[in-house]
C-alpha cells in the first residue's frame, strides 16, 4: 500500500510517461536479439556484425547527447514525438532496408527520445521534488524489460526474426500517438521551449556547477564499469563452469530488487543530501565487483550482483534528479542529455575495452572495475558539501509544474 501511496504522489504527466515508457519498453527487445539476427538471417560475419552493432551503438549515445539540445530549442513534447516516428518508420522497415543506413538512424533517434523523456518529467515536477518521479519512469521501464525479451523470443520462434523488427516499430509508433494525446499540445512547458535573452551558455552554466561536472565525470566511468555485467560477465562466469541459467537468474535479482526497492528507496531518501547518496551508490558498484577478486564461487557472484543492484538503487534515480535540480531553466534539456549520454556510454565502450582486458589480463579486469567505480564515488563524495546552500528534497505531493513563459 506505501508503494501506491507514493506513485499517487507523482504528478500525473509522470505517471503517464511511466506508464508510456512501460509500452514501449514491452516491444523494445530487438537490441537483446540483434547480434543473433545479423549472424543469422541476413548471413553477415561476426565482425560485420560487431561494425554495423557497434555504429548503432555510437548513435544511440549520440542522440542522448543531443537530444536535449534539440528539445532546449524546439520543445521537449516535438522532439519525444518526431523521435519516436522516426525510430518507429525505421525499425518498421529495417528488415527490407540497407542496414548500416537505417539503423544508426533508429538507434539515434531512439537516444533522442530517452533525452526528452528524461527533460519531460525534469519540466513536469518542481525542483526538489523528482526523485520519486524519476524512479517511477526507471520502474515502468525496468518491469517492461522483464516482459519484453521473454515476447521478443516466442515472436522470433513462431514466426521470423524479422518481425521482431516490425513490432518494435509499430509498437514505438504507437508509443508516439499515446505521448501526442497524453502530454498537452499548447500553452504548457511540455511543447514550450524556456527562452531567455542573454542567459549564459552551456559551458558558462557548467563552469559554475563544478560539482555537476564531477558528476558527470564519475557516471561516465562508473557506468563503463557498471554494464561489464552483461558483456564479460557472463563470459567469466562460463569459464568458471556456471551454466547461462544461472547468469540469467542474477541479472532477474538484479530486476527483481530494482522493481521492489527502489521507488521505495527513493522516498524513503528524499530528505537526504544526494551527492551522499549516489557516491555511496558509486562505491558499492565498486565493491560489487571486487567481490570477484577471490573467487567466481556462486555465494561471491550473488553477493557481487546483490552489492551491485543496491549501488544502482542508490545513484541511479538520485543523480539523474540533482542534474535536473541543478540545470537553469533555459538548458534544461542540455543538462538532462549530457547526464542521459554519460549514463549510457558504457554500452558502446564497456565491451570492447572490458574484453581486450580480460582476453589479455583475466585477473585484472574486477580489480581495475573497483578501482575505477571506487574512485568515481570517492570524487562524488569530495564534492558532496558545496559552497552554497544544498538542494534538499522537499516532502509531500508535487505539483504539477506551469508553463514557462514562451
Amino acid at each position: 500500500m506505501r508503494f501506491f501511496g507514493i506513485v499517487r504522489d507523482v504528478p500525473r504527466t509522470v505517471r503517464l510517461l511511466a506508464f508510456g515508457s512501460f509500452l514501449n519498453g514491452v516491444v523494445s527487445f530487438t537490441f537483446v536479439y540483434l547480434f543473433i539476427y545479423l549472424t543469422g538471417p541476413r548471413g553477415l560475419t561476426v565482425p560485420q556484425a560487431g561494425v554495423i552493432a557497434g555504429v548503432g551503438g555510437i548513435g544511440l549515445v549520440a542522440g542522448n547527447f543531443t537530444g536535449g539540445w534539440f528539445g532546449d530549442h524546439c520543445g521537449h513534447r516535438r522532439m519525444l514525438l518526431t523521435g519516436s516516428l522516426v525510430s518507429g518508420t525505421a525499425l518498421a522497415t529495417l528488415p527490407v532496408a540497407a542496414m548500416y543506413g537505417v539503423l544508426p538512424l533508429a538507434q539515434y533517434a531512439a537516444g533522442v527520445v530517452r533525452a526528452a523523456n528524461a527533460a519531460l518529467v525534469a519540466v513536469s515536477v518542481p525542483e526538489g521534488s523528482r526523485r520519486q518521479s524519476f524512479a517511477l519512469v526507471r520502474a515502468g521501464s525496468n518491469a517492461a524489460f522483464a516482459v519484453g525479451p521473454p515476447l521478443g523470443a516466442l515472436i522470433a520462434a513462431h514466426f521470423s526474426y524479422d518481425w521482431l523488427f516490425v513490432a518494435d516499430g509499430l509498437g514505438t509508433l504507437l508509443f508516439a500517438g499515446y505521448a501526442s494525446t497524453v502530454l498537452p499540445a499548447h500553452g504548457t512547458a511540455h511543447n514550450r521551449p524556456v527562452r531567455e535573452p542573454g542567459a549564459p551558455g552551456l559551458r558558462r552554466e557548467l563552469r559554475a556547477r563544478p560539482a555537476v561536472l564531477v558528476l558527470l565525470a564519475a557516471i561516465l566511468c562508473v557506468d563503463l564499469v557498471y554494464r561489464q555485467q552483461y558483456s564479460t560477465l557472463p563470459v567469466f562466469l562460463s569459464d568458471h563452469g556456471h551454466s547461462a541459467q544461472f547468469y540469467g537468474w542474477l541479472l532477474s535479482i538484479n530486476g527483481g530488487l530494482i522493481l521492489l526497492l527502489e521507488l521505495l528507496a527513493a522516498h524513503a531518501l528524499r530528505r537526504r543530501a544526494p551527492l551522499g547518496i549516489v557516491g555511496t551508490g558509486l562505491l558499492l558498484v565498486g565493491l560489487g565487483y571486487a567481490v570477484l577478486i577471490p573467487g567466481a564461487g556462486a555465494l561471491f557472484a550473488v553477493t557481487m550482483m546483490a552489492s551491485l543492484t543496491a549501488g544502482e538503487i542508490l545513484y541511479k534515480t538520485t543523480a539523474t534528479a540533482y542534474v535536473a535540480d541543478q540545470a537553469p531553466a533555459h538548458a534544461q534539456g542540455r543538462f538532462q542529455s549530457l547526464y542521459a549520454g554519460a549514463s549510457i556510454s558504457g554500452q558502446v565502450l564497456a565491451p570492447p575495452l572490458g574484453g581486450a582486458l580480460y582476453a589479455a589480463a583475466p585477473g585484472l579486469l574486477w580489480p581495475a572495475c573497483a578501482v575505477l567505480a571506487g574512485g568515481a564515488g570517492v570524487a562524488v563524495l569530495a564534492v558532496r558539501r558545496p559552497r552554497g546552500p544544498v538542494r534538499e528534497e522537499a516532502p509531500g505531493p508535487a505539483p504539477e509544474r506551469q508553463a514557462q513563459p514562451g
